[in-house]
């Protein structure tokens, strides 16, 4: 890569503006110390900081510290359950799902880690054709999916117009449902993707983007000089940082940070950084992150990093979720399937709201119907290849309704709507319902009669907590529920 494709992508005055005093908003050694000083918080303290969370209030760094620091059992109990108490007073009692569609395998930089690496010579490259991402979209509609993450390597053929055309393609595909006249198909398309100019970020709002994620990976700055050599676009720490700042200001108000748990041994600093950026971005724009992101490194072709052992275990990975759920408590949070089934299953348990499910990860891997998973094709390795209907059939079994619902972004409760309305717990009204909605369309155009008949009485409880809580207004809701029953798709709040 020649140093003028740096200079290019890199818009060096589209970092420094967001700085204060020439620096990033990431002070290493203050979040360490914050950590250390907070080390040891008694009961009292703890159930203190849980009372702000039941509010739904930002935690400031000393108590996102002092939560990190729990280790007795007892006070991680009632921790959990507060977490529990915090997911269904935002989200209510719901999962939403998704699929990622993986676009691209060219990637520019060299991470140590990942198995697009440009280094990686075992990788297999491949870069869909329009025409192939439609029938990539055509399969993942057969499969009852609504919502779809976008993702792409970093690479000048999938810049900011291929990202754009490229979702064009996608919501052009339509697929015929089981009802006569009636069309499947992705109703919102989240981009995962490399960070962007202003101007570029434009386009792909413009395209009809609805989350833009961008990783941080790690916010460790010796870490991420140490994965992401320094002659490449990643290499630049600020470039990334910054990506959300500018993101708003090309108008788009909905945004996922994450991180790469086991990329570096301290995952505390890391859960306490991403909370410093979910409270810049808050300070910068008013509003915080949509969503939070807590992959985990996993086997990748061609990486001694990604395929030695982690001393990030799975108990290290429910304490991370647990203590975002409660320390940033508006924010939706994500587990994928690179995730076991197990795992992910304890982390429902205290707030998980968003997962993927029949998982394809490979460039083209729906369409060609492939169901086992080579190294050498895809970013890293999967941990749960569960069917999406497996996956509904599972939380149905404890209860949970799984949400196809897209309805805030079409009805325009997005950025500081969506906060204010996630904070006082009004969205919840409208994810119940709507959640409602979707799960019949999904019963009735998907569902085998197993199914259907394990899925029933999560609807029924659903529809009966909706008559308790809004009784005025349960004619309205039962009107497009028999609209959707008789075969009309696609009504929402």
């Amino acid at each position: 890569m020649s140093a003028n494709y740096l200079e290019t992508m890199i818009k060096r005055d589209e970092i420094d503006r967001y700085y204060q005093n020439g620096r990033d908003f990431i002070d290493d050694d203050a979040i360490r110390a914050e950590i250390a000083d907070n080390a040891k918080p008694d009961k009292a303290r703890i159930r203190d900081i849980l009372q702000k969370s039941l509010a739904i209030e930002t935690l400031q760094g000393p108590d996102v510290a002092a939560l990190l620091s729990v280790e007795d059992p007892e006070l991680l109990a009632e921790m959990a359950d507060v977490a529990w108490k915090v997911k269904h007073k935002v989200y209510d009692n719901r999962v939403v799902t998704f699929a990622p569609m993986y676009i691209s395998s060219y990637c520019i930089n060299r991470c140590r880690y990942c198995g697009f690496s440009a280094d990686n010579s075992r990788g297999l490259r491949r870069c869909l054709t329009q025409e192939e991402i439609k029938a990539e979209a055509e399969a993942m509609i057969r499969l009852g999916h609504k919502r779809v993450m976008a993702v792409y390597g970093e690479h000048p053929m999938t810049g900011a117009d291929f990202i754009s055309k490229s979702l064009e393609t996608i919501y052009s595909a339509k697929v015929p449902g089981r009802h006569e006249g009636a069309v499947n198909c992705v109703r919102r398309i989240n981009v995962n993707a490399a960070p962007m100019s202003v101007d570029d970020l434009k386009k792909v709002h413009e395209a009809g983007i609805g989350t833009f994620q961008v990783f941080q990976e790690t916010y460790d700055h010796k870490a991420y000089a140490a994965m992401h050599p320094a002659d490449t676009v990643k290499g630049d720490m600020g470039w990334r940082l910054t990506c959300m700042h500018r993101a708003f200001d090309a108008g788009i108000d909905d945004v996922g940070l994450g991180v790469l748990f086991g990329l570096q041994p301290d995952w505390k600093f890391d859960v306490a950084a991403m909370c410093v950026h979910a409270r810049e971005l808050e300070r910068y724009s008013g509003i915080g992150p949509h969503t939070f992101s807590v992959p985990r490194m996993h086997a990748a072709s061609g990486s001694e990093v990604a395929n030695a052992k982690s001393n990030f275990t799975d108990d290290d990975f429910f304490r991370a979720v647990l203590v975002l759920r409660l320390s940033v408590p508006y924010t939706g949070l994500i587990v994928t399937a690179r995730e076991s089934k197990e795992l992910r299953d304890r982390c429902v348990r205290i707030g998980l709201t968003q997962m993927d499910a029949g998982t394809r990860i490979d460039i083209g891997g729906y369409a060609a119907g492939n169901k086992d998973q080579k190294i050498d094709e895809q970013q890293f390795l999967l941990g749960d290849n569960r069917s999406l209907e497996q996956m509904i059939v599972d939380l149905a079994k404890q209860g949970i309704i799984t949400s196809f619902c897209t309805a805030g972004y079409r009805c325009g409760r997005t950025g500081g709507c969506i906060m204010d309305a996630l904070k006082t717990g009004r969205e919840g009204t409208f994810c119940k319902i709507n959640a409602v909605l979707t799960y019949r369309e999904w019963l009735d155009d998907f569902a085998s009669p197993e199914s259907i008949r394990a899925c029933e009485p999560v609807i029924e409880a659903e529809l009966a907590a909706i008559k308790e809580m809004y009784p005025k207004f349960y004619p309205v809701v039962m009107e497009r529920y028999n609209r959707i029953c008789a075969g009309e798709r696609d009504l929402y709040f």
